[in-house]
């Protein structure tokens, strides 16, 4: 019969996966950093709001989903749907070059869909407005910016 020999320095064989090469890991800076980025601009929004209501503009709706995308905030002023996109960076300019064509395509898909749900419908009298937000939450707002694109 033959001898059954155990070798007890031997190392274990096991693989260790990068973590890059797990499915679902998110390295946690880049987890970080999201988190960050969604808080941040949740807080943006949170104070677009504030100004546009000091200004006597209701708040309808926020980040509202339609089938063709999604809008921040959708307020009302005495005569006219608004639809505001918010963006935050260090600069109001550089909130600005945030903004890309498509995303303005994506706006008015969902402003037309939401508007379609109001009592007016496609006749309502709407406005696209940008507001940026600086790195100390200074807040500025360009009403009917879409046209300035």
């Amino acid at each position: 019969m033959g001898q059954l020999v155990f070798d007890f320095d031997a190392r274990p064989s096991v693989a260790v996966l990068p973590a890059a090469t797990v499915p679902g890991h998110v390295p946690r800076s880049r987890r970080d950093r999201g988190r960050r980025a969604f808080l941040s601009g949740q807080a943006a929004e949170e104070m677009v709001a504030r100004h546009y209501e000091g200004r006597g503009v209701a708040v309808l709706a926020r980040r509202w989903r339609g089938t063709g995308g999604e809008v921040d905030l959708v307020l009302r002023a005495p005569d006219t749907y608004v639809f505001c996109e918010v963006k935050r960076a260090a600069t109001h300019d550089l909130a600005l070059q945030r903004l890309r064509d498509g995303q303005v395509q994506r706006i008015c898909h969902a402003a037309s869909e939401y508007i379609g749900l109001t009592p007016e419908g496609q006749l309502a009298p709407v406005r696209f407005d940008v507001a940026t937000v600086d790195a100390i939450g200074s807040v500025t707002i360009l009403e009917a910016a879409f046209g300035l694109f």
